[in-house]
């Protein structure tokens, strides 16, 4: 019994430990600048198209189900709030950790659970140059920089879509849709979806390095680190999501109309 408890609590501890150690890192130690470019250029490359294949349906279906209820509800002058409300605190920053924690965060696992199964890790801790500080800081910030431009698109997207359905589709009144953002949304919105897109990108590049650094048994060992990376990260970051969901209404309540 003893056993099985410290092995569940070992896993959770270890990576808590690196998230502390990485961001350390990332402030006390010189900044790979190159590296990060590097790593900001390749996990764009990975995501960008994934993101706007998905941007356009997504706005495009929230804008149709909040159209509708509106429209049911008698309040068809309140559906660009709703959609922006809908797009910007939760639709986008879900689907930018969706993205970042599935290709940008599995890319940083199968690079690291490379490098560990070709002992280039221990080789480097052998020459003396910290892992955490040369290769796996400079992608978490790359990674969370990658994951705020995203969920911009991915809100430009669902309000451009939203628009589209609502006026265009829908026959809604374009000066209706337009003065309806500052109703129920604000500026308070878009900070903590940025926020929230920040923490899952730094937490989906850092959960991503652990599986990687501590992959073994081969390439199929690997592929287990990349999946259970995946799964983790998705798990984290919902969590995450409702925890600042809720901090965010005790902190600012949304306003009434």
């Amino acid at each position: 019994m003893a056993f099985t408890a410290v092995s569940v609590v070992r896993g959770p501890g270890q990576l808590a430990a690196m998230v502390v150690e990485v961001t350390k890192r990332i402030f006390t130690t010189p900044f790979q600048f190159r590296e990060f470019l590097e790593q900001a250029w390749f996990i764009t490359s990975v995501t960008l198209m994934p993101t706007i294949l998905v941007s356009i349906p997504f706005g495009a279906v929230i804008s149709l189900q909040v159209g509708n209820l509106t429209g049911q509800l008698g309040a068809q002058s309140f559906a660009g709030a709703t959609a922006v409300l809908a797009v910007t605190r939760e639709a986008a920053p879900i689907a930018a950790a969706m993205i970042i924690a599935g290709a940008a965060g599995s890319a940083i696992c199968s690079d690291m659970g490379a490098r560990k199964i070709r002992e280039e890790i221990d080789a480097m801790e052998v020459l003396g140059v910290d892992p955490l500080a040369r290769l796996i800081a400079p992608r978490v910030v790359a990674t969370v920089f990658v994951a705020v431009m995203i969920n911009g698109l991915v809100i430009a997207a669902g309000i451009g879509g939203g628009y589209f359905f609502t006026v265009i589709v829908q026959g809604g009144s374009a000066g209706a849709f337009l003065s309806s953002f500052t109703a129920l949304a604000s500026l308070n919105d878009l900070y903590v979806a940025m926020v929230k897109a920040a923490v899952f990108g730094w937490l989906a590049a850092i959960v991503g390095a652990f599986k990687g650094l501590n992959a073994g048994g081969g390439p199929s060992g690997v592929g287990r680190a990349v999946n259970e990376s995946v799964i983790v990260a998705f798990m984290l970051l919902f969590f995450l999501n409702a925890v600042i969901s809720a901090i965010y209404f005790q902190i600012a309540p949304p306003p009434g109309l």
